[in-house]
């Protein structure tokens, strides 16, 4: 059983529109740490993911990894590629196990299925606004209102309730964090410093514990 993202790709077709899109594809798994697409490359594939989160990033001229977004259950990756024959713009890694639906000719899939050419459509103008949003937060926030900006996110979507507070369900490095966020990773530990001195959150490998998420959105701001 399919448990997509409210709003994903997959949260919004019809089970008839799913069934279609599995007949058109074949299923996939990759392990944690696995590259599943590559900056760069041209392919005329697209994934559905149907469990686990990856992270899309790119690098720049001098090696840096920016990561431009964490996509989990229903997304659909690749599509600009597979739209329009250019590379693609980033690189997706797997951050645990996850399983998903190839599909090629993913044009093809579109032309029999308007409805889902408008919702894609839709998709897209959403990205384009998260990323305007993102720029905003760059030149207006420091680093202290980006990274708890970032972690209010990952609180209110893989959140689990803990004692004490909510638990961060991602294993999603410092250095992760840093492309996140557009800083260094001396400057994240430091502003995960000043929330830990705070109160407000409590960090471990791989973990964050967010204790007061209320006053947290209010340092994101």
């Amino acid at each position: 059983m399919i448990s997509p993202e409210p709003g994903e790709f997959l949260d919004l077709l019809t089970a008839e529109e799913i069934d279609d899109l599995r007949a058109a594809g074949r299923p996939r798994q990759w392990e944690r740490g696995t590259t599943v697409m590559n900056e760069g490359e041209t392919a005329d594939w697209v994934l559905v993911l149907t469990s686990g989160r990856v992270k899309v990033s790119s690098h720049t001229e001098g090696g840096t990894e920016v990561v431009l977004a964490i996509r989990g259950p229903g997304a659909l990756l690749g599509d600009m590629s597979a739209l329009d024959g250019h590379p693609r713009s980033g690189t997706v890694t797997a951050l645990e196990p996850v399983e998903g639906i190839v599909v090629r000719d993913f044009p093809d899939f579109l032309r029999r299925h308007g409805r889902v050419a408008v919702l894609l459509m839709r998709l897209i103008v959403g990205r384009l606004r998260d990323a305007d949003r993102k720029r905003v937060e760059y030149g207006a926030y420091d680093t202290t209102g980006r990274v708890a900006t970032r972690l209010v996110e990952l609180a209110e979507r893989y959140g689990e309730p803990v004692d004490g507070g909510v638990r961060v369900a991602l294993p999603l490095s410092q250095d992760e964090l840093a492309g996140w966020t557009g800083a260094s990773r001396e400057a994240v530990s430091k502003a995960l410093r000043t929330l830990r001195d705070r109160g407000l959150i409590e960090t471990g490998r791989l973990r964050v514990v967010v204790h007061d998420l209320d006053e947290l959105r209010r340092h994101a701001r």
